[in-house]
């Protein structure tokens, strides 16, 4: 680790403490979403938020190994966000009063 006094150790402190209270954040809203759309956009903004977490903890403990994981998160939680979301708009199709929004996508059995 370098030297306690180096500006990329402070900032990279400073960005870790806002990226921890930023998911705290996150998460509250995680919690008290009032519909699910909103619970599945704090799911991505956290995972964001913990991209960015690793990033910044590479850079402050000067390894390169926290870039690995973190692309690979990002990859993972991407395809979570999609299949979140698609699940979402699947539910909302197959409610009886959205019959006729559905348009040319398919035939439904009433």
């Amino acid at each position: 680790m370098p030297a306690d006094t180096s500006i990329v150790v402070i900032a990279s402190r400073f960005a870790i403490v806002v990226l921890l209270i930023s998911i705290v954040v996150a998460l509250v809203r995680l919690i008290k979403g009032p519909d699910a759309a909103d619970r599945i956009v704090a799911l991505d903004l956290i995972s964001m938020l913990i991209v960015a977490f690793l990033a910044t903890e590479s850079i402050y403990a000067g390894e390169t190994s926290f870039l690995d994981v973190a692309i690979a998160y990002a990859l993972i939680a991407f395809l979570g966000t999609l299949a979140l979301a698609r699940f979402l708009m699947r539910s909302a199709l197959r409610k009886p009063g959205n019959i006729n929004k559905i348009g040319n996508k398919g035939t439904y059995n009433e």
